[in-house]
């Protein structure tokens, strides 16, 4: 039988999965927060062991999931609350966030793919300081202290013809930053969580990981510096649809023999293997929630300084 496995980037997908085998793998803690307020939850995986990083698929360190149900929806009133909670959880894994930074923002992905332009339109609304800064000083902005923030777009390799990591790997040499915050779309194991969920993590990113794709990894380890993934799953795996349709179907159809079902069935995920899914209305998604990422960044590190 295939041994076929659905992708996922979402610890807490990977720890949901793990959990129905091992309820209580050591080496993993997990909190919870529900706001009730703005309808967010928001879920903290923690990896403490080397061999709870084996079990789980994912590298040790923190890695923080908001649950905004309502983040599809046009409500810039709600998208403004996700901005605020996203700026919270920011600072919470910012190294030394009381401290003025030079703070890099990488926006990862492919501009002229709607459902991998995260990252690029991210960049396209941060507060950008840098130059200024460096220009004028902090006077320019009529405060004591600034972040300097600056931004990145490195592209795809298939334009490029460089890996992402050796882009920005180079640029890190030369400008010197405190730290990077990495920015990038990412797929799902449930359909549930396609463009309502945002994952922030302290490990780092490694680009196209969520397709089979993968890249050299932008991590402390490799860039030398500290690394904060920001992360939405714009698609999902076509073999995830089909599977969860035929969970069902196998729930409701006792008399199926269900050993032989499951082999045919995974023989035919082989074919979806390299198939991937978004929402009609992704164009209008990336642009909604590409501004909130872009604010929550801009609400942790760009204004934090500054004297109203």
């Amino acid at each position: 039988m295939v041994n076929f496995q659905m992708r996922t980037d979402l610890a807490l997908e990977a720890r949901e999965s793990i959990g129905e085998a091992d309820s209580e793998l050591r080496g993993v803690r997990v909190e919870e927060y529900y706001h009730e307020e703005e309808d967010i939850r928001v879920t903290k995986v923690m990896i403490d062991t080397k061999n709870a990083a084996k079990a789980m698929g994912k590298p040790m360190g923190i890695y923080v999931t908001m649950e905004a149900p309502a983040m599809v929806e046009p409500d810039e009133d709600y998208h403004r609350e996700i901005s605020g909670r996203l700026a919270e959880e920011i600072l919470e894994l910012l190294p030394q966030a009381d401290d003025e930074q030079s703070v890099l923002v990488v926006g990862l992905g492919n501009r002229e793919v709607t459902a991998d332009a995260l990252g690029p339109q991210v960049v396209d609304n941060l507060f950008i300081t840098r130059h200024i800064v460096r220009e004028y000083g902090t006077a320019a902005y009529n405060c004591s202290k600034m972040n300097q923030i600056s931004a990145l777009e490195p592209g795809v390799m298939a334009k490029t013809g460089m890996e992402t990591a050796e882009i920005v790997k180079g640029v890190v040499e030369q400008t010197s930053p405190d730290v990077l915050i990495v920015i990038d779309a990412l797929a799902a194991r449930s359909t549930k969580r396609l463009n309502r969920t945002i994952q922030i993590t302290n490990t780092g990113i490694q680009p196209g990981s969520g397709v089979g794709n993968h890249r050299n990894a932008l991590t402390q380890e490799s860039l030398g510096v500290p690394v904060i993934a920001i992360g939405i799953p714009t698609v999902v795996d076509a073999a995830t649809i089909v599977g969860d349709a035929l969970e069902k179907l196998l729930e409701e159809e006792e008399e199926l023999e269900n050993v032989r079902y499951r082999e045919r069935q995974q023989l035919h995920f082989a074919e979806l293997n390299n198939m991937y899914m978004t929402g009609k209305d992704i164009d209008a998604v990336i642009k909604r929630v590409s501004f909130t990422v872009s604010e929550g960044i801009n609400i942790a590190i760009g204004e934090t300084f500054l004297e109203h």
